[in-house]
């Protein structure tokens, strides 16, 4: 399973803002029993795809949680070339993550999607 990597906001700007690609931020809390449950269908979602995922800890992270008006946890923001495309506030399926993605995707850049 493709591990999702904890940044920091010193490593926010190479990670996601210059990565070139799809990234997926995931805003959570340790502490949130939201944030805990959505970990497994955040995992399944990138194991079936080639979009780059990160995690960063709000309580931690607290500029860029205002950087990015995020203020329910868990946020997922997904960045195309270093700008915020969309937006998904709270537990949703992994469907509706997949959904996301593949509207996200231009034809040039198109996601590679498993069967999983």
């Amino acid at each position: 399973m493709k591990t999702i990597t904890e940044i920091n906001e010193s490593e926010f700007e190479q990670e996601v803002l210059n990565a070139g690609s799809l990234v997926v931020v995931n805003f959570y809390a340790p502490w949130s029993r939201h944030s805990q449950a959505f970990t497994p269908v955040l995992e399944q979602v990138a194991a079936a795809t080639s979009a780059k995922f990160v995690k960063v800890n709000a309580s931690k992270n607290t500029d860029l949680c205002g950087w990015y008006g995020v203020d329910s946890l868990p946020t997922l923001l997904f960045f195309r070339d270093g700008i915020i495309a969309a937006r998904i506030v709270g537990e949703t399926s992994s469907e509706a993550i997949l959904a996301k993605l593949e509207s996200l995707a231009s034809p040039q850049t198109a996601l590679s999607m498993s069967n999983a």
